[in-house]
């Protein structure tokens, strides 16, 4: 997905493969058990998925790498809580239907901290998922003492910080369909052709000519004279390359293209809450390419393929492409008007910066409602890997 652009205590789980329906009734799929020896050893069994006839295995899984990746038995997944009491996977397959339908089509597999913890990273193989296209996120409990720093809340499923892909809404600025963003992957795709010819611009630094921009308001309008499928797209911005080489640019610095939250104006009531965020400085995600930047609403897929496409032409026509990044909050708000999405529910206490004399309330230096933690280790590698991710 990357584009090249130059056991705690009170720890809970039970079961080794404690597996529910979302809000249902909850089944077996493994379960440890002593055998003539007197050794533990684990029984593990096969189960169809909620509503499918999809058979899933569950195992123990690694704690590397973060996020959702591929292994020798399936797909991986792992997640960083050092104060998580509790961690449960919630898969969704992406099948269209009626409410009822599509919530039949899912499962929670509530993780053992025997089994499926590693130090603070809590991980889980699952066998038989398609490698493309189905829904996953976390419910992550812990302690509630608000005055230590912690907010967790397990009727919230999180977003996986590590997610490449995330699936919410498809349509810039709309109110309408899922608000809460759940990661998806793509393991199916064949790598993105950059071409055998492709090569990076590198301009000396002192020759740039640097446009900063916003991929949308670039071509939103419909005085673009843009296809209402392209406006303000990836795509679309392709169609402009030509306007940019008359002006005499040769590099472009993009406004935040990291998924982000464009509506969170319309949360709660403020004196903004008529406006929409079009800049992109409200992060959801560090790794995932902006979504309702896909043309005609193609979602999370296609915006990172058409995201690529977008960086090969620009490098093609000679343009370098400078990503201007925001690792110093997210979208998730103050203490007062949360908005919870992924790192306030998976460890609040280690992702952001507290406030020790003041109840332990989000330190708000970015003027955003919270700042990053950005001098903890794992924080700091999440922005180092997130660096990497985009570079790579």
């Amino acid at each position: 997905a990357a584009s090249r652009l130059g056991v705690a205590p009170g720890c809970g789980g039970g079961q080794f493969g404690k597996a529910q329906r979302f809000g249902s009734v909850r089944s077996t799929l493994a379960r440890a058990q002593t055998g003539n020896a007197g050794r533990i050893v684990t029984e593990e069994r096969e189960s169809a998925m909620a509503g499918t006839e999809m058979p899933l295995k569950y195992s123990s899984g690694k704690a590397s790498p973060l996020g959702v990746s591929q292994d020798e038995s399936g797909l991986n997944f792992a997640i960083f809580s050092q104060h998580a009491s509790s961690v449960t996977l919630c898969i969704k397959l992406p099948e269209r239907g009626t409410k009822d339908e599509e919530s039949e089509k899912a499962v929670e597999f509530a993780l053992d901290c025997q089994k499926n913890k590693t130090g603070d990273i809590w991980h889980v193989s699952v066998e038989g998922l398609p490698t493309s296209g189905v829904l996953y996120g976390y419910r992550v409990n812990g302690p509630q003492g608000w005055e230590q720093g912690h907010r967790f809340d397990s009727n919230i499923v999180l977003l996986d910080p590590y997610a490449k892909l995330v699936s919410g809404r498809n349509y810039f600025g709309l109110d309408k369909g899922p608000s809460q963003p759940f990661g998806t992957y793509d393991f199916d795709s064949s790598p993105f052709d950059w071409g055998a010819d492709y090569q990076l611009p590198n301009l000396p630094e002192t020759d740039l000519v640097i446009y900063e921009m916003n991929v949308r308001a670039f071509t939103a309008d419909e005085s673009s004279g843009l296809d209402p499928a392209v406006r303000g797209s990836y795509l679309g911005f392709i169609d402009k390359i030509p306007h940019l080489l008359e002006l005499g640019v040769n590099a472009v610095e993009l406004l935040p293209v990291f998924e982000f939250d464009e509506l969170e104006f319309k949360r709660y009531p403020n004196p903004r809450d008529h406006m929409v965020n079009t800049w992109g400085y409200s992060t959801i995600n560090f790794f995932a390419p902006m979504t309702r930047y896909a043309s005609a609403g193609g979602g999370p897929l296609a915006a990172s393929r058409e995201l690529k496409q977008m960086v090969k032409a620009l490098h093609k026509a000679g343009i370098e492409v400078i990503l201007d990044v925001v690792y110093n909050h997210t979208n998730e708000a103050d203490d007062a008007n949360p908005y919870v999405t992924s790192f306030r529910g998976i460890d609040n206490k280690v992702y952001y910066m507290l406030d020790p004399k003041n109840n332990s309330q989000l330190l708000n230096f970015s003027g955003c409602g919270n700042t990053l933690n950005c001098n903890h280790p794992v924080v700091m590698e999440l922005v180092l890997d997130s660096l990497r991710h985009w570079y790579g």
